[in-house]
């Protein structure tokens, strides 16, 4: 798979045919997400974390029209009319199932159209070093949404997609890992350099800041780390939890699911997630089953796996954790420093492990192992600070509301974070969904601190 290398000829970024290959890779992605589906699931329950599938295909293939076709080729749109059911700065969320969609036949069709056009314009000029931006937006934006449909179906219950990509096993290396690391206080650069071929706006551009000296686990918090948090009451002490968290868990703690799976399928599914009591006691997929807990994975409920980080936990969560634990939350600027810092030399890396692309052995991105996998698991990803699983098997919450770099201009897609600033936490990592592609060290996620229905857990530091 070609990627956009931080070392390609020049810092020049892909050519023209390796920028198809990740377009056309990409959208194959993306129609396996979504092949099993039926009609029915296409459209789904409406609900405010979640897209119908069958609009979500489209607006990627409108998102790669727009930026390429119409906006870098100034061709005319193909489909009148596709502006108003696709363009998502206009269509409100909750009038999107709403909206007469064409069939899927007829959104497959308009998406093949759309791809080919792409092709053919890239052939017949490679996009310059400025242009380059538009090309790895849509690329990246279709990855983005790949992710976005695999939690929607971890959400909607449904059955756990099969994407052809080889499943891995990661049998080695499984089990516990715990412990600290310490971290030497001074200056770092946070954020990203200008020698790679694509950043986000919100990681521009690397800028210093001072830390203090600091210690962060090893590891993500696992399930059963988490599970002794809950089976000692921290969900009903409220000294665990900030003043937004406490209402957070007097709504019930998660969407309200039941009445929205009533309506569209006549009463909830067997495997479907439903409605919380008053009041939430317990991260929202979990579930006793006689004395042990299980956890609902896409469509069944399955046994805890007490070494996999704790996942499906929003920053509340995570925040009332580490207060139960006597830790707390690392800032993102910690976090990078953690994942990218060669005390030794003062060089910063691209990945923890080094500059080299991800590889299995490192990460568990792109899906491979279809979940997340035990914390001690990939030894060969450790950061230079001794940080295992950095990047992939599960976004990290960090402390940090979610806000520009000093002298953030926004890029032409702009609405990607500016309208989000102040109102989100930052997240950090990737996940096992994350594509391999689009993740690194300076990359920054960002969600509202209530969402735990995203592939989100933690790690600590101590106070």
């Amino acid at each position: 798979m070609a990627r956009a290398s931080r070392h390609s000829q020049d810092n020049l970024g892909p050519s023209a045919s390796q920028l198809i290959e990740m377009l056309r890779e990409a959208r194959g992605r993306t129609l396996e997400l979504v092949a099993d589906l039926s009609d029915e699931q296409m459209i789904g329950p409406r609900l405010a974390i979640v897209n119908p599938p069958l609009w979500e295909i489209g607006h990627v293939a409108w998102t790669q029209e727009f930026w390429l076709l119409r906006r870098l080729y100034k061709q005319k749109p193909l489909v009148e009319g596709a502006d108003a059911l696709y363009n998502s700065t206009d269509v409100a969320h909750d009038t999107r199932w709403d909206l007469l969609l064409p069939s899927r036949e007829k959104t497959f069709e308009y998406m093949a159209t759309v791809l080919d056009c792409v092709a053919e314009c890239l052939y017949s000029r490679q996009p310059g070093a400025q242009e380059l931006y538009f090309p790895l937006l849509v690329v990246f934006h279709e990855d983005m949404h790949a992710e976005a449909i695999t939690y929607t179906r971890q959400t909607l219950g449904y059955p756990p997609p099969k994407p052809a990509v080889a499943q891995e096993q990661f049998q080695t290396g499984g089990g516990p890992l715990p412990g600290d690391v310490e971290i030497p206080g001074g200056s770092f650069m946070l954020g990203a350099t200008r020698d790679f071929p694509f950043v986000f706006d919100n990681e521009k551009w690397a800028h210093p800041v001072e830390l203090k000296p600091f210690r962060i686990a090893r590891a993500p918090v696992t399930n059963r780390e988490f599970a002794a948090f809950v089976d000692d009451g921290g969900y009903r002490r409220r000294e665990f939890w900030s003043d937004d968290g406490r209402r957070w868990l007097e709504s019930g703690g998660s969407p309200a699911l039941e009445q929205s799976f009533s309506k569209f399928f006549g009463k909830p599914q067997a495997s479907a997630p439903v409605a919380r009591a008053a009041k939430a006691e317990r991260p929202v997929y979990w579930r006793r089953d006689g004395g042990r807990w299980t956890q609902r994975v896409f469509d069944g409920y399955v046994p805890l796996r007490e070494h996999i980080p704790v996942i499906h936990v929003n920053w509340y969560e995570a925040d009332a954790y580490c207060k139960w634990a006597k830790r707390r939350l690392p800032t993102e600027a910690e976090w990078e420093t953690a994942a990218a810092a060669e005390p030794a030399t003062g060089r910063k890396r691209l990945f923890p492990w080094g500059d080299e692309a991800p590889s299995p052995e490192r990460a568990n991105l792109d899906g491979r192992a279809l979940g997340s996998v035990e914390v001690a698991a990939l030894a060969d990803g450790d950061s230079a600070s001794g940080c295992r699983q950095m990047i992939g098997n599960v976004w990290e919450w960090t402390a940090t509301d979610f806000g520009p770099y000093p002298g953030f201009v926004a890029d032409p897609y702009k609405e990607y974070s500016e309208p989000w600033f102040g109102t989100h936490k930052v997240l950090r990592g990737g996940c096992w969904a994350t594509r391999a592609r689009l993740i690194r060290n300076t990359w920054r996620n960002f969600y509202t601190p209530d969402r735990n229905d995203v592939w989100a857990g933690f790690r600590t530091c101590a106070r």
